[in-house]
């Protein structure tokens, strides 16, 4: 049995990833029958189908799912070792899958990409954004490079870089009981209900702690969806809630929608940084990454506290 070729593989992943052949074929670069053509080929050389193909959707077979398994596999070695090859002349580039968390992308994400599409023009970079119990599974499964998100994971067998702490601030509606005055106390929060947001988001369970210290508790009546949900509700006078201080610049656009007031020291605050497989043979370049990342933070968000060097 002749064996898949490399762009064979990298094609079923492609279809795998978007489920759909025309989507794949424009992430590859080329035409929708030259794609299905390979994957066609790719089949026969199996000896089995890796696709259930319908006029609405297509998606995995049973024994295409370890095909897909094992083909991330392949490819990530491979990419591994073009990378040991050229690693010490061209650091960050060919491809990079980052995953990012929604409470981080939207704030980080428009000052990073333009730098490191700058530094580094060879880097390929792709993005996934999404909760932190799945980008730890698709990390997991080779399917991501390296992670932006909160910490610890303190997941074994991944290494976590911690880049900055990012603090949270206070935010009512006007009129609030606490929406008045200069900086505010972790301990004015004694008795105090918290709109937090749903179950899954890393940045729920950072405030959930902050509340539980301090004596507040969560209000159960609703919960939000996302930062911007949560900022509308606030806004709407529904309730106050925690902010991370990097999200304020986008989400507090309104002044008049609520009041945002900065706690005294210590501050409470949740680590954003980096992590990767142990196994990964690219640490070079996501330490690389992450001085980036810290240069970019400590100019665009001055109460953010620095926890490494910047790359210079």
């Amino acid at each position: 049995m002749e064996a898949p070729t490399l762009t064979q593989l990298r094609y079923a992943v492609a279809v795998a990833d978007q489920g759909h052949f025309g989507r794949a074929a424009s992430q590859c670069g080329v035409s929708q029958p030259a794609l299905s053509a390979q994957i066609k080929q790719l089949e026969d050389r199996l000896g089995t189908p890796v696709f259930e193909r319908t006029s609405r959707r297509v998606s995995l077979t049973s024994r295409g799912r370890d095909v897909i398994e094992h083909a991330r596999r392949v490819l990530r070695e491979t990419d591994e070792l073009v990378a040991v090859a050229r690693g010490e002349t061209e650091p960050l580039t060919g491809s990079l899958h980052m995953g990012v968390i929604p409470t981080v992308a939207p704030y980080v994400l428009p000052a990073l990409l333009p730098e490191v599409r700058e530094r580094h023009p060879r880097l390929r970079l792709f993005l996934r954004e999404d909760q932190t119990a799945r980008l730890v599974e698709q990390l997991r499964g080779d399917r991501l490079d390296v992670l932006l998100l909160a910490l610890p994971l303190k997941e074994p067998g991944i290494v976590e870089m911690p880049v900055f702490r990012d603090p949270f601030v206070f935010a009512a509606p006007p009129g609030h009981p606490l929406s008045s005055g200069g900086e505010i106390q972790t301990r004015d929060l004694d008795g105090a209900e918290v709109l937090l947001l749903e179950e899954g988001h890393c940045l729920r369970d950072h405030a959930l702690d902050v509340c539980k210290d301090r004596g507040a508790v969560e209000a159960l009546a609703t919960r939000a969806t996302s930062l911007g949900t949560l900022v509308q509700m606030v806004a709407n006078g529904i309730g106050m809630t925690l902010l991370p201080s990097i999200a304020v610049g986008v989400e507090a656009r309104d002044p008049a929608g609520f009041v945002v007031r900065e706690f005294t020291e210590p501050k409470p605050y949740r680590t954003i940084g980096l992590a990767w497989r142990q196994s990964a043979v690219d640490v070079r370049d996501y330490r690389l990454l992450a001085g980036i990342l810290a240069g970019i933070v400590s100019t665009a968000f001055p109460d953010a506290t620095i926890l490494l060097g910047t790359d210079g």
